[in-house]
């Protein structure tokens, strides 16, 4: 059996970020900390965390008083902190600073009297967060090319759009293609929303996947960058790709004649998964394991200053 290990996989710089502002926050002020929503859409980050003392809830009204709450790296409406403000809640967010990026475009597209599209996934936690930076209406949501086909902005001349930081790169391109051709004048961001984790891996998949009989991602089915991974490696030639939340998910019956296997991880998996399923397959086949590399990264977000080992 030959495995292809994609690179870049795995944690971003922001998911790293959000995992560290829960152990942080922890280790300044004990157990137990709240966490408002998943920190990551990653189950094994999550009950890890858990087990140092971290509380994962959906609500606000779900927290105490008296300990602290960390906003997920998705992003919040701004009614969130609002409320946490109001109830003299000791609040940390740990919004991933691409996603604030998009949260301030729209905010100035607002200021200048824009109509503002997004292009993202109705119900995911990071979109939800973007439409609650603004008035109910301030933003029309788009999903797909039939959306942007059928939009009717108030004014084609006063629009613009954003979008969800962990879509397909080639699924968003089609869908701005679309926006650009019925409206001209549309104002795009000054650079793509796309985070460059998720066009990274995205990347690293398209460059392998022709040459795999199967690819394997790493990810939580709650996971939109990982799920993105798995269409990717099929329109990129794979023959078959599944999603598996680690080692134990792989169906090993399905791999029968299968010679040649890509992995990769979404950007909220750690990499000690990858490492489970590389000793999976070895434990079932001789093994000859490469790694296709399409570009090295050294993005480092900063901790908040109420959490960095400098502040007071």
């Amino acid at each position: 059996m030959r495995l292809t290990l994609a690179a870049p996989r795995g944690f971003c710089a922001g998911v790293d970020r959000a995992i560290q502002i829960v152990e942080r926050a922890l280790a300044k002020f004990g157990a137990p900390v709240y966490v408002r929503h998943e920190i990551v859409h990653n189950r094994h980050v999550v009950e890890r965390l858990e087990r140092l003392g971290a509380v994962f809830v959906e609500e606000l009204s779900e927290c105490p008083d008296d300990r602290p709450v960390v906003f997920s790296a998705h992003g919040v409406p701004k009614s969130v902190p609002a409320e946490a403000a109001a109830r003299n809640l000791l609040y940390v967010d740990a919004t991933c600073p691409l996603v604030s990026k998009v949260h301030v475009e729209a905010q100035r597209h607002f200021d200048a009297g824009k109509e503002i599209v997004l292009i993202g996934h109705a119900g995911h936690p990071e979109v939800v967060g973007t439409l609650g930076q603004l008035p109910d209406g301030a933003i029309s949501l788009i999903e797909t090319v039939g959306d942007a086909s059928t939009y009717e902005p108030r004014d084609p001349s006063r629009l613009a759009f954003v979008t969800q930081t962990t879509l397909s790169v080639d699924d968003t391109a089609a869908i701005v293609a679309e926006l650009q051709r019925r409206f001209p004048q549309i104002a795009a961001p000054h650079k793509e929303d796309i985070c460059y984790a998720t066009t990274n891996r995205q990347a690293a998949v398209k460059a392998m996947a022709a040459d795999c009989d199967a690819v394997l991602v790493i990810g939580s089915p709650t996971s939109s960058n990982s799920r993105r991974l798995v269409e990717v490696a099929l329109r990129a030639g794979a023959k078959q790709a599944w999603l598996v939340d680690d080692e134990s998910g792989v169906d090993w019956s399905a791999l029968e004649g299968v010679r040649s296997v890509g992995i990769t991880a979404g950007a909220s998996a750690p990499e000690e998964l990858v490492e489970g399923l590389i000793e999976a397959f070895r434990n079932r086949f001789d093994l000859e394991v490469e790694e296709l590399r399409v570009t090295d990264e050294d993005v480092v977000f900063k901790l908040p200053r109420i959490l960095s080992e400098d502040a007071a």
